[in-house]
This record gives C-alpha cells, sequence and structure tokens, in this order.
C-alpha cells in the first residue's frame, strides 16, 4: 500500500493519527512494514506529561519504539537483508564516528537518532526507515510479537549480562516485577542463576514472578509512622536477609541486585542488600534525586552502574534466547490491540489494567490492517 498512517502525539493528552511521506530508503538503509509494537513505559510518560527529563516533546512525534516487522525495501548497499525478511528493529541509529560508538558503547553516543524521543519520530506506523545492521533477522520459530518484545528483553540483557557481568550459578535481587524487571529475571535464570528473588510491593505482581522466572519473592513491609526512608530501608534489607537466608558473603550472598522500579526505598534497599565487592544496576527510572548511603558504596566497595537502553550484542543474545527456548515472551503479552484502538491500549497501560479488569503487562498493537492474532 502507498498510504502511510501514523500515531502522533501532538502535544500532552493529545493523539491522533496522520497520514505521513512513506520514507526512501538509499545506501545501508532499509524500509520495514511494522507489524507489532509493544507500549512502553516512556511512551506513556510522553502522552502524560510530554517529557522525560530533558526530552521534552516540542512538535508533533510518531509514538512507539518497541517494534517488528517485515523488510519491504532495501537500499542498493544491504547485502544480509531482503524484501520479506521478518525482522527485529533496533530503534536507536548512532553515528559510528564519535569516542562512544568506536569504543563498542554506542547506547552513549551523543547524537543517537532514537525512535520516539523527541525531536525523532517512533515506529507506530506502517512503514519505518532504519540502517540495515539494526534490522535482525528473525529465525522462523520466533513471532513477530516476541520480535517487538525483543526491544524490552535487549533492556535485561544490557543489565544483567553487559553491565552486571552476570555468570552461571550466581543470585540475583530484582526490585520491581514490571515488564523490564520480568525481563531481568528472564534472563538471569537463562544465564543459569543459582537464585532470582523478586521484590515488588504489589503481591499480584510477585505471584507471577514467581510463575515466570523467580526462585523466591520478598513483599516487603510497611513503613512505620514517620519513618524516614533511610531507616525504613536498613530495616527492610535485614528483614529481607533474615527471611531469605541471605547473607553479605560467600555462596548465600547476592552477587548483583538490579533496581527496574526506580523508587528511592528500593535504592536505597539495594545496596544494603548485595554482598561486599557486589554490583548494583540502576535500571528504573523514578525521582532523579534520591539519598543513598554512601558509607554502603564504600565499606562494601559496590560497583554502582547505571543502565541506559542497550549496546552492541544486546539484540542478537536476546534473540538467541528466545529461538533456543530459554526464555519464553509470550505469557508476557497480556493485551492485544488493532492499530485503529491505539489510544485504547495506551488507556490500558497507563491504568494498569484493561476496562475488564485484567492486568496489563505488555499491551502489543498490530500495524496498520494488521490483524492482532497474525504472527
Amino acid at each position: 500500500m502507498s498510504n502511510n498512517p501514523s500515531f502522533v502525539l501532538r502535544a500532552v493528552e493529545d493523539v491522533v493519527y496522520e497520514e505521513r511521506p512513506i520514507p526512501e530508503v538509499s545506501g545501508d538503509q532499509v524500509l520495514v512494514e511494522v507489524k507489532k509494537t509493544g507500549i512502553c513505559g516512556s511512551d506513556v510518560h510522553y502522552l502524560a506529561h510530554g517529557r522525560i527529563g530533558d526530552f521534552i516533546v516540542k512538535a508533533p512525534m510518531v509514538l512507539g519504539h518497541e517494534s517488528s516487522g517485515i523488510v519491504a525495501k532495501v537500499g542498493s548497499d544491504v547485502k544480509h537483508l531482503k524484501v520479506g525478511d521478518r525482522v527485529a528493529m533496533e530503534p536507536g541509529a548512532t553515528c559510528k564516528r564519535c569516542d562512544a560508538c568506536k569504543s563498542g558503547r554506542y547506547e552513549l553516543c551523543p547524537d543517537i537518532i532514537f525512535a520516539a524521543t523527541p525531536p525523532y519520530d517512533g515506529t507506530l506506523a506502517r512503514y519505518y526507515r532504519l540502517p540495515g545492521d539494526l534490522a535482525f533477522p528473525l529465525p522462523d520459530n520466533v513471532t513477530l510479537e516476541d520480535g517487538a518484545m525483543i526491544e524490552p528483553l535487549s533492556v535485561g540483557v544490557h543489565s544483567v549480562s553487559t553491565l552486571g557481568n552476570f555468570r552461571a550459578n550466581q543470585s540475583i535481587v530484582i526490585f520491581g516485577c514490571g515488564p523490564v524487571g520480568l525481563l531481568c529475571m528472564a534472563v538471569a535464570k537463562a544465564l543459569g542463576a543459582a537464585r532470582v528473588i523478586a521484590v515488588d510491593i504489589n503481591a499480584d505482581r510477585l505471584k507471577f514472578a514467581k510463575e515466570y522466572a523467580a526462585t523466591d519473592v520478598y513483599l516487603p513491609p510497611s513503613p512505620e509512622k514517620d519513618e524516614a526512608r533511610p531507616v525504613y530501608s536498613k530495616r527492610n534489607a535485614e528483614k529481607m536477609k533474615k527471611d531469605l537466608g541471605i547473607e553479605d558473603r560467600g555462596r548465600k550472598a547476592i552477587d548483583l541486585v538490579i533496581d527496574a522500579s526506580g523508587a528511592e526505598v528500593s535504592i536505597q534497599t539495594a545496596l544494603h542488600v548485595a554482598k561486599s565487592g557486589g554490583t548494583v544496576v540502576q535500571v528504573g527510572m523514578g525521582n532523579p534525586n534520591v539519598t543513598i548511603d554512601i558509607g554502603q558504596l564504600m565499606t562494601k566497595e559496590l560497583n554502582y552502574k547505571g543502565s541506559f537502553r542497550y549496546g552492541p550484542g544486546s539484540y542478537p543474545l536476546a534473540i538467541a534466547l528466545v529461538a533456543q527456548g530459554k526464555i519464553d515472551l509470550k505469557p508476557l503479552v497480556t493485551h492485544r490491540f488493532p492499530f485503529n484502538d491505539a489510544i485504547a491500549a495506551f488507556k490500558a497501560t497507563r491504568a494498569g489494567k484493561s476496562e475488564d479488569g485484567k492486568g496489563v503487562i505488555k499491551a502489543i498493537i498490530s500495524g496498520p490492517d494488521v490483524s492482532i492474532d497474525s504472527n
């Protein structure tokens, strides 16, 4: 088809469908007909607030960046793809020339063109153009829905495997049982974790985490009246360690802690729970200004790292883990919407449940004229 319907954010709480020009391709570029797109928390945040940190929506922007599709056109320099190939789309095109790119940390490229991050358009359209090396062929046993989920799974791969340097028979604690937290658990399990401990304040989410990938779950106690957050976090950590038999050193210690919640008390608790010499990776984003115990960082020589999207090797490893059956993404897709119901998909994701009361983990929007049942 020659039209390119797109789901466009014009301003806070203002989204419309627009016809956009079909991008032309040349050189190393490919044009993908988008078939499946997952809704990310960042998409919802832009809709609700018009900004995330310093990224501010100042002009109409197509939403969406967790996508897969079928190659529609290839540039003259593209040799590894052909029209009709099913691909997962890595949505961040980098300059490939700066120090960050050349040192293997392209996620830190200052000139990255990332889908649905202002001022760049996203993938919730019929067509999306990207560099050919960012279109990853999907094995026959990996569905297009799986392909859309490769993007958030790559966040888990990057934080757990690349930054966390997680290895078989190690133990991990993950704060937050949303999609990213669950995918971090799945990665740890796939890599041979001895223990995968899920932490959340929602008992239903913990139940799902236990069924999905966690070996243990922990529901934190409520804060006491007027209890300061650092005091609560220390008490919470002590209770958690006692309840789950966690020690500061040795085989019962926690090698890696992932905070996928962004909550200040989770970050504080993480520093107390990690073993001496262990690693804490910050994946969740909440209040940018939090109070932490510097003494824990120093005396335990903790490695506290920030995690930003994903980097070299994340997409290939994510696809391989799914193709080999080590990670099953299907249980995470709880809701499916046709393209013309994208507003309802965002509403359900934002509310955390659909109108029938079913909780949302991941909602998938099909491309224009694509059935929600096709894969």
